[in-house]
């Protein structure tokens, strides 16, 4: 999972489409307002958000975005994957799909990599919309971050 600009803005707009979208839509006028967001950035990231079903958009007069699914049944790392390009935070090569190199061996950090993505995405999947309002969430335990798995390739 890719931790971007775009990411980070996609949830924070949600999140306030979540606050302030609950009785009728919100215009990304509005949330680009309170945001401080470009409203052409919202425009990209929104029109991502509606085709992963996590907003719907209403038109007409008093239109706007409205959430496609309660706040707590959307989670960080749904509204991430919407906006964002698939990257892992290793670097092995993607053209050796059984190991990080043409020697068919895992490069040194390969374990640290594939255990952090791992981490992150749980940690993200965990998280949701109404977890975010509600400040309803704690960091995991830096211990277990670094903890290898016996079979790295197992999360990926």
């Amino acid at each position: 999972m890719k931790l971007g600009t775009k990411g980070r803005y996609a949830v924070m707009a949600i999140a306030d489409l979540a606050r302030h979208g609950d009785q009728s839509p919100v215009t990304l006028s509005e949330i680009a307002q309170r945001q401080q967001i470009s409203l052409s950035y919202l425009e990209q990231i929104f029109a991502k958000l509606r085709r992963a079903g996590l907003v719907k958009s209403v038109r007409g007069p008093g239109g706007g975005y409205l959430l496609g699914r309660a706040r707590a049944e959307i989670s960080v790392s749904d509204v991430m994957a919407a906006v964002e390009e698939p990257n892992k935070a290793r670097v092995c090569m993607p053209h050796y799909p059984s190991h990080c190199s043409a020697t068919e061996n895992y490069c040194a950090t390969h374990d640290l990599w594939v255990r952090l993505s791992g981490t992150l995405n749980d940690f993200l999947s965990s998280i949701t919309i109404a977890d975010v309002l509600e400040r309803n969430f704690e960091l995991p335990d830096p211990r277990d971050i670094l903890q290898l798995k016996s079979n790295p390739c197992a999360a990926e």
